[in-house]
């Protein structure tokens, strides 16, 4: 069903106009196709992809999730296409269905998230980039960018020298002072960040005494990251002025004013799809409906109203 209202939900970012607040959180959402029995793609603020490298990559060996009682532990270690195949086989349906689309990029070095921006500058349907700064499940890069407010600076300079899109850093929760870290992008180029990736945890069968996950360790997302990814996202609005995109156990419309009420200015959603493949579609409405009924015109009129 859908809720119709006067409410304006559009949200602007880095200069770009967003159709409402609610994005898809990469990795969980695949390239959109995935989804097409469940979603009309064009009525979200943003697809934010599964990350892209430069070439394409097979991953951690499986198992590579694990559900546990509050959350869910994955190890993916950011399987993708590759960006030639991503622009070839993915990109042209995103575009034919006017979804609004956010690539998620990736690296191993300095120099390949640069060669990754570079190559997706100025390419048809290509509205902003995420560069993933954060991912705990890799050997190499991912979350050592994310955790060294240098190194940090240097992926954000470096994209922001090879592209003019604008530019989304995802930052991770596993360090001590989330503020050092939003402060540190913002001031080498960053237009937004985005927040919070997973925060690394572990599952044990107790049976056999092993790990649950190949890779030992995993990403946990969901209902149990929620109120430190809303402490951060609060604490992040507080020490920049560009714009803060929350992300961490968002499965509702409520939780999704949670956010917009502690300073973003849109949300990402990632576990609530593998639950719920209509969460997206249904947080978009169920924040339209709040905002009608609390006699607000724009979703802005609630960004950062937080009373503390």
């Amino acid at each position: 069903m859908t809720v119709e209202t006067d409410v304006d939900l559009q949200v602007e970012i880095a200069g770009c106009t967003f159709r409402n607040p609610v994005m898809t959180a990469s990795g969980t959402f695949g390239y959109g196709r995935e989804f097409e029995d469940f979603v009309n793609v064009s009525r979200l603020g943003a697809v934010v992809v599964k990350g892209v490298s430069l070439l394409p990559r097979a991953g951690n060996p499986p198992p590579r999730v694990v559900e546990t009682p509050c959350g869910m532990l994955n190890a993916i270690g950011l399987e993708n296409v590759g960006v030639e195949a991503f622009l070839h086989e993915k990109l042209p349906w995103l575009v034919e269905l006017g979804a609004t689309v956010v690539v998620n990029i990736l690296g191993n070095t300095v120099d390949e998230y640069a060669q990754l921006a570079r190559r997706l500058d100025g390419i048809e349907g290509v509205t902003a980039l995420e560069v993933n700064i954060s991912c705990p499940n890799v050997k190499e890069g991912g979350v050592a960018f994310g955790t060294d407010p240098l190194m940090a600076s240097a992926v954000t300079a470096a994209v922001r020298r090879a592209s003019k899109l604008p530019l989304i850093i995802k930052l991770s929760p596993n360090v001590t002072d989330i503020q050092l870290m939003a402060r540190s992008v913002a001031e080498s180029g960053a237009d937004a960040v985005s927040l919070i990736n997973t925060l690394l945890g572990m599952a044990i069968d107790l049976a056999g005494r092993r790990p649950r996950l190949a890779n030992v360790v995993g990403g946990l997302s969901g209902p149990a990251i929620k109120p430190v990814a809303l402490r951060m996202v609060w604490q992040a609005a507080q020490a920049v002025k560009i714009p803060v995109i929350g992300i961490g156990g968002i499965m509702t419309a409520e939780d999704a004013l949670e956010f917009i009420v502690a300073g973003a200015h849109a949300v990402q959603v990632g576990t609530a799809n593998f639950v719920n493949p209509g969460a997206t579609e249904e947080i978009v409405e169920g924040i339209a409906a709040y905002l009608a009924k609390q006699g607000l015109k724009s979703i802005n009129q609630l960004r950062n109203t937080l009373i503390t």
